[in-house]
């Protein structure tokens, strides 16, 4: 996911306010649009008084798939009888599609999750890509 470089410095600012202690950040609330997964980052140890203190993550809905897709969220590990040759073998089953799992099929708990990774991921992203940079210079 590309990130802006005012978001790299606000993410990087929650980053130093939480002491680098990544369990401190959480998901104040979020809205899952048609284009947009937005959500609103807090410091544990100091909640805001309304979102608009918070820090607005938007996150294109295909990276949100997509990571969906790739931690096998909407899917299991099952067995499957080959159609034509009549034999069974283990494979992921798909639920349904990434986006469609979210909003239809999954718990509120397995919801939380994803957004949790989603969060995590593009926390990840940043410190290795500015990481690298700076390895480069």
């Amino acid at each position: 996911m590309k990130l802006t470089q005012k978001l790299k410095d606000e993410l990087w600012w929650m980053i130093i306010s939480v002491d680098y202690d990544y369990s401190r950040i959480s998901i104040a609330d979020h809205d899952l649009g048609d284009e947009t997964l937005t959500l609103w980052l807090e410091d544990k140890h100091d909640f805001k008084n309304s979102l608009d203190e918070c820090l607005q993550l938007d996150v294109p809905v295909k990276q949100f798939a997509k990571l969906i897709k790739t931690e096998n969220l909407n899917s299991y590990e099952g067995n499957k009888l080959h159609p034509n040759k009549q034999y069974v073998y283990k494979t992921r089953i798909e639920i349904s599609t990434p986006i469609k799992w979210y909003r239809e099929d999954a718990a509120p708990i397995e919801q939380t999750w994803a957004r949790e990774a989603m969060l995590k991921s593009i926390l990840t992203q940043l410190v290795e890509t500015e990481t690298a940079g700076d390895n480069l210079q």
